[in-house]
């Protein structure tokens, strides 16, 4: 929630900005300014877990299942919700293996946060 509440006001901020474009306005928590570092963290988690849903979903429609139950079912697994709609809305036995890798990965994806799984796909991670 709090990734939510900092991208509205980071929007709002942007929003002031174009009225008054040489103001300093800090992003505040309660009595707490959260430094722009934060700030262009959480716009970076958002914009790599947005890319990562729809690349799955467009993945998951190139295995055959229609769009309903593709986005429903990234949905469900990246967010760790249970099941979605169309053909997963029961269990996700019906949908063919390569949606169930890729469903699969989803789920990881979700439960160690976007950053931490993506980080081992790195090159520079194994360097070490």
């Amino acid at each position: 929630m709090i990734r939510v509440l900092l991208i509205m006001k980071q929007g709002l901020r942007e929003i002031h900005r174009l009225i008054h474009p040489n103001a300093v306005i800090p992003i505040k928590i309660g009595s707490k300014t959260i430094s722009d570092r934060v700030i262009e963290s959480v716009w970076g988690f958002f914009a790599v877990y947005v890319l990562s849903y729809l690349t799955m979903t467009m993945l998951l429609l190139g295995t055959g299942l229609d769009f309903v139950t593709a986005f429903t079912a990234v949905g469900a697994c990246l967010n760790n919700l249970g099941p979605g709609l169309g053909e997963v809305s029961a269990h996700y036995g019906l949908i063919n293996d390569p949606a169930k890798w890729i469903l699969c990965f989803a789920m990881l994806l979700g439960r160690l946060e976007v950053f931490t799984l993506l980080v081992l796909f790195t090159p520079m991670f194994w360097r070490r």
